[in-house]
C-alpha cells in the first residue's frame, strides 16, 4: 500500500515537472502555468553612443528562455539564455536621440535606462609649433568639446639635439608645451609625418615621441622604425574605435624611417592601402594624415589626389592634409567620406595674409563614416589662433 502511494506521488511530481496537472482523479490533464522568468541585467548603458555603434548588454535569466533587447519598445535583437541562465545581447545604436532600453523575456520586462545617441565629434587643426606660453586661448573650448581632437605637430620636441645641416628652417619646442596641448587644448592624436619632426636629429625625434606619450598624446606617422611609423593609433569614443595613420610626401634627407632607424612614414600608395586595410580590421573608422602638396598652394595637385584615392579606396573615411600653410578646400569625393586638402597653420607664427586664415574642422561621424562637417573660421594673431569674431 505504501509503495503504491509513493508511486502515485512520483507520477504526480513527474506530471507537474512536465507542465501537466490533474484536475481530479480520472480528469484530463491540463497545462501548468509557466513559471515567471527572472531577469538580472549586469551591464549599464554607456554615457552615449554614436549611431551604429555596438550596444551590448549581458546578464542572467531563467535558463533556456528567449531574451529580447527592446529599444523604444521595439525588438532590436534577441537570444536564448544558456544552460546556467547567462545571456549576451548585441545590437547597433539607433538614430540620434534619447531611447528607452529594456530587456524582456516571457512574463517579464526589465527597464535598463535611457540611451543617448549622437554623432561622434572629431576636431582637426593644421600645423602646430610652440612659440608662446598660452597659444591655445581662443581655441581650447572648441577642441575640448570634441570627442577626439587631432593636429599636425610640425616641430621636434626635445631639450637636446642640434639643428640638421643645410635646412633653412628648423623648429624645436619645449616638452612642457605638449602637456598644455593635451590638458588645456584637449588634443588626443598628433601626426609626426612632416618635414620638421627630425629638425634636431633622430634622438630628439625619439624624445618627441616619448614626451608626447608622457603627455597623453598618441602619435602617428613616425616611430622608432618603419613598422612603428606605419602603426596606427587607436582611440575609442562613443562606442567606436577610430584608427589614425600618418604619411609624409615632403621628406628631407635622413628623415624617413627604415627597418632599423627611427623617422617618419613615407607616402607610398601601396603602403597606404595596405595599412588602411589592416587598420580597418581593428577599428570601425580610419583617419589618415598626409603632409603633401606645395607651400602656399591651397588647391590639390595630382600626387595629393593619388594618395587620397589610395586611402579612400582602401576604406578610410577621413583624410586630413597639411604642409601648404594655407587653408585649402574640404571635399566629399564619395558618400560618407571627406578630404581636407590643407588645414593650414594653426598654432604657428603667421604674418602673411594668406597664412593667417585658418580654422577648426569639425567632422560628425557614425559607424558608417561622415555624417557632416563644419569649418569654423579662425585667424592667427602672431602665433595664436582666435575666432574671427574675436580678432
Amino acid at each position: 500500500m505504501q509503495r503504491a502511494l509513493a508511486g502515485a506521488l512520483m507520477l504526480v511530481g513527474a506530471l507537474v515537472c512536465a507542465g501537466l496537472v490533474l484536475d481530479a482523479v480520472g480528469a484530463a490533464p491540463r497545462a501548468a502555468e509557466p513559471l515567471p522568468t527572472a531577469i538580472v541585467v549586469r551591464s549599464e548603458l554607456p554615457a552615449w553612443l554614436a549611431p551604429g555603434a555596438p550596444l551590448r548588454l549581458h546578464g542572467f535569466a531563467t535558463p533556456g528562455r528567449i531574451v529580447t533587447l527592446l529599444v523604444d519598445g521595439k525588438p532590436a535583437t534577441r537570444t536564448r539564455s544558456g544552460r546556467f541562465g547567462r545571456f549576451r545581447l548585441r545590437a547597433r545604436a539607433p538614430a540620434p536621440g534619447r531611447h528607452a532600453v529594456a530587456v524582456a523575456a516571457p512574463g517579464r520586462r526589465e527597464p535598463v535606462g535611457i540611451l543617448a545617441v549622437r554623432p561622434l565629434r572629431l576636431a582637426a587643426v593644421g600645423d602646430v609649433k610652440f612659440d608662446g606660453s598660452d597659444p591655445w586661448t581662443g581655441a581650447d573650448e572648441v577642441l575640448r568639446a570634441a570627442d577626439i581632437a587631432t593636429a599636425n605637430l610640425e616641430t621636434a620636441v626635445s631639450l637636446g639635439g642640434s639643428p640638421v645641416a643645410d635646412k633653412e628652417y628648423t623648429f624645436r619646442g619645449s616638452p612642457r608645451a605638449l602637456h598644455s596641448m593635451a590638458s588645456t587644448a584637449g588634443v588626443d592624436v598628433v601626426s609626426l609625418a612632416n618635414n620638421h619632426a627630425l629638425d634636431y636629429g633622430r634622438e630628439a625625434f625619439l624624445d618627441t615621441i616619448r614626451h608626447a606619450r608622457a603627455a597623453g598624446l598618441a602619435t602617428v606617422g613616425g616611430g622608432g622604425n618603419l613598422a612603428g611609423a606605419r602603426r596606427p593609433a587607436l582611440v575609442e569614443a562613443g562606442g567606436l574605435r577610430i584608427a589614425f595613420l600618418g604619411y609624409s610626401d615632403v621628406n628631407p634627407y635622413g628623415f624617413l624611417a627604415s627597418e632599423s632607424a627611427p623617422g617618419t612614414a613615407q607616402a607610398v600608395e601601396e603602403w597606404i592601402a595596405a595599412d588602411v586595410r589592416r587598420a580597418r580590421r581593428a577599428a570601425d573608422l580610419v583617419v589618415v594624415w598626409f603632409h603633401w602638396g606645395i607651400e602656399l598652394h591651397a588647391e590639390p595637385i595630382e600626387s595629393q589626389e593619388r594618395f587620397a584615392a589610395a586611402a579612400l579606396n582602401a576604406g578610410a573615411k577621413v583624410v586630413l592634409g597639411a604642409h601648404p600653410h594655407v587653408l585649402g578646400p574640404v571635399s566629399t569625393p564619395r558618400a560618407r567620406s571627406l578630404v581636407a586638402w590643407s588645414l593650414g597653420n594653426f598654432v604657428f607664427p603667421s604674418f602673411r595674409e594668406e597664412t593667417v586664415r585658418t580654422g577648426i574642422l569639425l567632422v560628425r561621424l557614425d559607424a558608417r563614416g561622415v555624417r557632416g562637417h563644419d569649418l569654423l573660421p579662425y585667424r592667427i594673431e602672431g602665433f595664436r589662433p582666435l575666432p574671427l569674431n574675436e580678432t
